[in-house]
C-alpha cells in the first residue's frame, strides 16, 4: 500500500456484537450499532467521536446510511467496500489513508448478518453465470472444492490433512467461551461426517452464524490516550484476481500471495516475525493455501504444515486463536472477526488461548471463491 505510513494509526476498540443464534426481529443494523457500543465502550470513545464509517453486509445495498442513520451521525467520510469476506481488512487500509489525508480521524467498521436466524439463501442471493450455473455448482461450497481437488492431485496434499485444520480449529475453539461449537472433535470425526461436496464434508465446512462486530480505528497520537494498549497497523496489502472460480488464475494459488508481500513490506517484517496467525478459514483447504501464500510454509507443503498439531494449542505457530470460521462463528463474512481477535491477541486478553509473547499478529481476510485477499499485520506498541 504505497502512501500508508507504518504505524500512523491504531484499532483501539474491538467487540463482537451477539453471535450465534442472535433474538428474532433483530437486524443487520441493530448488530452493527450493538457492536458500535460496545467497541466504543472497549476503548472509551462516544458517537460524536466518530467522524469517519465504513461497513459492508451482503443484507443491505445501502448499509453505511442505514448504520449512520441509526446511529444518529454525519461521518465526514464514508466507505462501503464490498468485496466478501476480506470487506473490512481493505477498510482498514482505507481507514488509515482517509486519515493521513486528513479526511477523518477517528473510524468506525461495522458488520452485521442474521443468515442463521432468516436463512442463507435469504441472506445471500446468487447470481446467474453463463458459465457455471448450467453445471448446479453448491456454492460456495464447490469452489472451494474445486481448489482442494487440485490441490490434492497436485501436491498429494490428504483428506486427513485437511482434517487436522478443523481439529486444530476446534481445540482453540473449546479455549473461547464465545465460540458456537462446544464438541471435541478428532480427524476421524470430520471423515466420517456428512459429505457436502468432494472432498469437504460438513466439518471442512465454516459454520452458518449470525452476529457481527465493530473496531474503531484512530490516529495514532490519539491512539495513545486511550483506555486501552493500541493496536498500531504495521503493514497492509490486497489483491483481486477474479470474480468467478472458473477464472481463478490458478487454483492452488490465491492473491494472498501479492497481498502478504504487500503487508510485509510496508511492516518491514517477514513471517517469522507473526506470533499470531488470524485466517479466514471458510473451508479447511482455505488455512492450508493461506500459510503457503503468506510464507509460513513453501507451496505444496501445507498439507504437511498443519499436520500433527503444528497450529493447535501448544502447537509452534498460533493460527486462528479464537476457533475461526470452522468452529468459532462464521456470520457470512468473516474478516471483521478475525482483525477482533488480532486485537485481543496483542493486548493479551485471550485467556487460555493467549498465543505466548505476542507483539505481531495478522489478520488475512478472503472474499468471494478465494476472489479477493487483503492482508493487515497489527502491532503492539513495542513494535513502533
Amino acid at each position: 500500500m504505497d502512501g500508508l505510513k507504518r504505524g500512523s494509526a491504531a484499532i483501539v476498540g474491538v467487540a463482537e456484537s451477539d453471535l450465534g443464534q442472535v433474538a428474532d426481529g433483530m437486524s443487520v443494523v441493530d448488530l452493527m450499532a450493538q457492536g458500535t457500543r460496545r467497541a466504543l465502550d472497549d476503548c472509551g470513545l462516544s458517537l460524536k467521536d466518530i467522524d469517519g464509517l465504513f461497513c459492508a453486509t451482503a443484507q443491505s445495498r445501502l448499509s453505511v446510511l442505514g448504520l449512520a442513520e441509526y446511529l444518529g451521525i454525519d461521518p465526514k467520510f464514508i466507505g462501503s467496500t464490498i468485496v466478501g469476506g476480506s470487506s473490512f481488512e481493505f477498510h482498514v487500509a482505507h481507514a488509515m489513508g482517509a486519515m493521513a489525508l486528513g479526511l477523518c480521524n477517528v473510524a468506525l467498521i461495522a458488520y452485521g448478518s442474521t443468515q442463521r436466524t432468516i436463512g442463507r439463501k435469504q441472506a445471500s442471493v446468487r447470481e446467474v453465470n453463463p458459465y457455471e450455473t448450467p453445471f448446479k455448482p453448491f456454492l460456495p461450497s464447490s469452489a472451494y472444492a474445486l481448489a482442494a481437488s487440485r490441490h490434492m492431485h497436485q501436491f498429494g496434499t490428504t483428506r486427513d490433512q485437511l482434517a487436522a485444520v478443523a481439529v486444530a480449529a476446534r481445540e482453540w475453539a473449546l479455549l473461547n467461551p464465545a465460540a458456537w461449537e462446544k464438541k471435541p472433535l478428532s480427524i476421524a470425526d470430520v471423515l466420517s461426517s456428512r459429505m457436502v461436496s468432494y472432498p469437504f464434508t460438513v466439518r471442512d465446512c465454516c459454520l452458518v452464524t449470525d452476529g457481527g462486530g465493530a473496531i474503531i480505528v484512530t490516529s495514532a497520537e490519539r491512539a495513545r490516550s486511550l483506555k486501552k494498549p493500541p493496536a498500531y497497523v504495521l503493514g497492509c496489502g490486497h489483491s483481486v484476481t477474479h470474480a468467478n472460480i472458473t477464472s481463478m488464475p490458478d487454483l492452488t494459488v490465491t492473491g494472498a500471495l501479492t497481498s502478504g508481500k504487500a503487508a510485509y513490506k510496508m511492516a518491514g517484517l517477514g513471517p517469522a516475525d507473526i506470533d499470531a496467525v488470524e485466517l479466514y478459514d471458510a473451508f479447511t483447504i482455505n488455512t492450508i493455501l493461506f500459510l503457503e501464500d503468506l510464507g509460513f510454509c513453501k507451496k505444496g507443503e501445507g498439507g504437511a504444515f498443519v499436520s500433527n498439531g503444528r497450529i493447535a494449542p501448544g502447537g509452534s505457530l498460533a493460527v486462528n486463536t479464537n476457533g475461526g470460521g470452522l468452529s468459532y462463528c462464521h456470520p457470512g463474512m468473516y474478516g471483521l472477526l478475525l482483525l477482533i481477535e488480532a486485537v485481543r491477541q496483542l493486548r493479551g486478553e485471550c485467556g487460555a488461548r493467549q498465543a505466548k509473547d505476542c507483539e505481531i499478529a495478522m489478520a488475512h481476510g478472503n472474499g468471494g471463491v478465494l476472489s479477493s485477499q487483503a492482508t493487515v499485520i497489527l502491532g503492539a506498541p513495542s513494535t513502533l
